[in-house]
């Protein structure tokens, strides 16, 4: 293994976590999740050597996994994966809640799946106490129009959640 691949594997270990939560946020289905999963660590892997270290390796990898995750969602054929043995050991990291706040978060994330992709990003953002003006600078957009578009999709995001809940 070159340094090169123990340096990513090493960084993408220590971000996994928020690679997971990109794949829940865009996919429902578990096997779509890793798929999603999968494809993100090897479009990461692909640019990795276009990174240029200008930004922090989670901002760059926020970046890159929200635009696979959007090209994925928009995808209807499926993808050939990366066949590195060292990067296939990467599983996606199950995490455990109790009954109550399984029920939640399966509630929470049934209802980000019905939000347009720009509103799944400005959530996930959301969700990582992104501020405005990084969610901004991540986006492409200005801070008023982040800030604007945040609200807009919580508010979405909330009358979807009172809709479950009312059924």
């Amino acid at each position: 293994m070159s340094l090169l691949e123990k340096e990513f594997l090493e960084k993408i270990e220590k971000h996994k976590g928020v690679i997971f939560k990109i794949s829940k946020m865009y996919m429902d289905n578990p096997d779509d999740q890793n798929d999603l999963y999968q494809e993100i660590i090897y479009q990461a892997w692909k640019s990795y050597s276009d990174f240029q270290k200008k930004s922090e390796f989670s901002t760059w990898l926020y970046r890159t996994a929200l635009n696979t995750a959007i090209v994925f969602l928009r995808s209807e054929k499926k993808r050939s994966f990366i066949q590195n043995q060292s990067i296939e050991n990467l599983r996606v990291q199950q995490e455990s809640y109790n009954d109550a706040e399984d029920r939640n978060m399966k509630m929470m994330y049934e209802a980000i799946h019905q939000l347009s992709p720009i509103d799944k990003a400005l959530i996930f953002f959301y969700l990582e106490d992104f501020p405005g003006k990084e969610i901004a600078r991540q986006l492409g957009i200005t801070e008023v129009n982040a800030r604007v578009k945040l609200n807009r999709a919580k508010t979405k995001l909330k009358e979807i959640i009172e809709k479950q809940t009312a059924l």
